[in-house]
């Protein structure tokens, strides 16, 4: 079921909620409410991430837009049904409600269920004190969806508040999970290291960071000629450790007294990093520490 609503309020778009809800079934199963934050440009890409996300995690979507006019009104699309994993809302804020979305979607989110904000594209600086992100239990960016990734990244890292992680992180999952293994598999000590990356990339600024703070040595910055981040050497008395990324799907993966070998190291679609980060509601203290080595090193440069 579809329904549009015109210059309407948040009391009958949660009334017509329930309206159809009552015609194609039960609400009940929905596990979280996912409120995004976007523009019309990338209104598709974040739509097709957010529905499939739904998939593994039932849940309300709200995605809201704003729109520049003088007259303040809100419009709204609803979608309930139609092979959906959830509810769907979308929510247009023209002139001043854009100042008021913390009052128009309160109504609307699931009782007794956390509410995450995601904001796929340009971000607050300050997400805690941003009047959507004040609603929620865990709040994500995305640098990458910024035109400087590396300085949006510091900006928040100067600002972080419990709940707040960035989808660089979560790009680095696979990274950090084999230089784990790595790590558990040589046991030596590790005394310096080398990352390196794109010019000004910033999985490969966080990256760093928190190799820093978890083995205490300096982990340098290298410009590489590949996107992304290219490869990680660790030194160590035994040898180097290394991750070197050779196509966009392998790295080769060699530690010290080991055979060198090819392993999976894949760029994760949106939808995959959407749907790890929705797995988890409680903070993430290693992210925060990370953040803060990258705020504290912005501050002494």
């Amino acid at each position: 079921m579809i329904l549009d609503l015109s210059d309407t309020s948040s009391r009958e778009i949660a009334s017509a909620l329930i309206k159809a809800r009552r015609t194609v079934g039960s609400a009940s199963g929905l596990v979280l409410t996912l409120l995004i934050v976007t523009n019309d440009f990338h209104f598709d890409e974040v739509l097709e991430a957010a529905k499939a996300s739904a998939t593994a995690h039932p849940s309300r979507v709200i995605v809201v837009t704003y729109v520049d006019a003088e007259e303040p009104r809100l419009d709204a699309k609803i979608e309930v049904g139609e092979g959906l994993p959830g509810d769907l809302v979308v929510l247009r804020l023209h002139g001043e409600l854009q100042h008021h979305g913390d009052a128009i979607c309160l109504p609307l989110l699931l009782p007794d269920s956390p509410t995450i904000v995601w904001w796929p594209n340009h971000a607050p600086d300050n997400l805690a004190d941003d009047p959507i992100g004040s609603l929620a239990d865990r709040r994500i960016t995305d640098a990458a969806g910024e035109s400087d990734p590396r300085e949006a990244l510091t900006r928040r890292a100067g600002n972080h508040a419990p709940g707040d992680t960035d989808l660089t992180w979560t790009r680095l999952t696979r990274w950090r999970a084999l230089l784990a293994a790595a790590l558990d598999q040589s046991q030596a000590t590790v005394t310096g290291g080398m990352v390196r990356s794109a010019p000004d990339n910033a999985p490969a600024t966080l990256l760093a960071a928190w190799l820093e703070d978890r083995l205490g040595v300096e982990i340098r910055r290298v410009d590489g000629e590949q996107p992304g981040v290219n490869e990680v050497i660790l030194d160590t008395p035994d040898g180097p450790i290394t991750i070197n990324r050779i196509h966009d799907g392998t790295a080769l993966y060699q530690v010290p007294g080991q055979p060198q070998r090819t392993v999976a190291l894949r760029r994760r679609p949106l939808t995959d990093l959407l749907t790890e980060e929705l797995q988890r509601m409680d903070a993430d203290d290693i992210f925060e520490a990370a953040t803060r080595r990258v705020a504290a090193e912005a501050e002494g440069r």
